[in-house]
């Protein structure tokens, strides 16, 4: 039985390899990789010639999984690597790593660079926990919404943002989180690696045009949720409305938010849902049953 190697690359610096993924990768019968010509790239820098090099990425996965399922199960080794950093954080990779274990094969990590450690280590803030997001929807309700999930973590925020959105999930954030402290790592570990310090307000108004790939690390609340001012939880009632979101969801929002019964929040729900400009056309949801 063949051993399956998830094998961390770097993010950008080709330096930030360990010594086991260079020969892990020599020794290995086939290299699975998400992005063939990165791979080659960064092998041919440090001199090492696969063996076998296949693309795995979300779009072949089906097919490819099981070839190299029937190659582990020759006995023959595979190694798993995504184009940058750590394979299966936000990249493909799960299923094969989870065909793999259920088939009876081992699968071993060979950790090495990642953006979400990287940042948190630079950003300056408190991070003895936190709770990585990835990349969020490219629909502004449901930024939101994973947003409003994450308002009373106390640990670090972190999440993936490409240039094209990173100003409008900031935007959210600003809205829904507030302007919390933060960091925007832009780039990192390449030439052109820059920090972006301040509260969300600042770092937003710093952004003209932005460019790179962004990780944002966003600092936590420090104390429980809710703020419990007038008016807020229908003023947010409203903005979930808005946004689209059923009658019980809105409800479930409100209840989590602000600590009020299943009732009270479904009759805010309610009355946000059918306040002048709303679709009454959207599913209302379930009602809440009696406790």
């Amino acid at each position: 039985m063949g051993t399956l190697y998830v094998v961390a690359t770097p993010i950008g610096n080709p330096l930030d390899i360990t010594l086991r993924a260079l020969s892990v990768l020599a020794s290995v019968a086939l290299i699975a990789s998400e992005d063939t010509r990165t791979t080659r790239r960064l092998l041919a820098h440090h001199g090492v010639q696969p063996r076998r090099l296949v693309s795995y990425t979300d779009h072949n996965k089906t097919a490819r999984i099981p070839r190299l399922l029937a190659t582990l199960g020759d006995g023959d080794d595979v190694a798993l690597v995504s184009e940058a950093g750590v394979p299966v954080i936000s990249d493909p990779g799960y299923d094969l790593v989870a065909a793999a274990a259920a088939a009876g094969h081992q699968v071993t990590p060979v950790p090495g660079a990642s953006a979400v450690m990287a940042a948190i280590a630079a950003s300056g803030l408190p991070a003895r926990r936190f709770l990585f997001l990835g990349f969020l929807s490219r629909k502004a309700g449901e930024r939101r919404t994973a947003l409003r999930s994450a308002a009373a973590i106390e640990g670090a925020i972190v999440i993936f943002e490409s240039p094209r959105r990173v100003k409008a999930t900031l935007r959210d954030v600003l809205e829904v989180l507030g302007d919390r402290r933060m960091v925007a790592a832009r780039e990192l570990t390449k030439v052109h690696e820059e920090f972006l310090r301040g509260n969300v307000s600042q770092v937003l108004a710093a952004l003209d045009q932005p460019l790179g790939e962004f990780t944002l690390v966003i600092d936590g609340t420090s104390t429980p949720s809710p703020v419990q001012a007038p008016g807020e939880a229908e003023s947010l009632a409203g903005r979930l409305a808005a946004d689209g979101l059923s009658t019980r969801d809105i409800a479930r929002e409100l209840a989590e938010a602000f600590a009020m019964s299943r009732r009270e929040a479904y009759a805010l729900a309610t009355r946000a849902r059918e306040a002048p400009g709303q679709d009454p056309t959207q599913p209302p949801g379930d009602s809440p049953r009696s406790t």
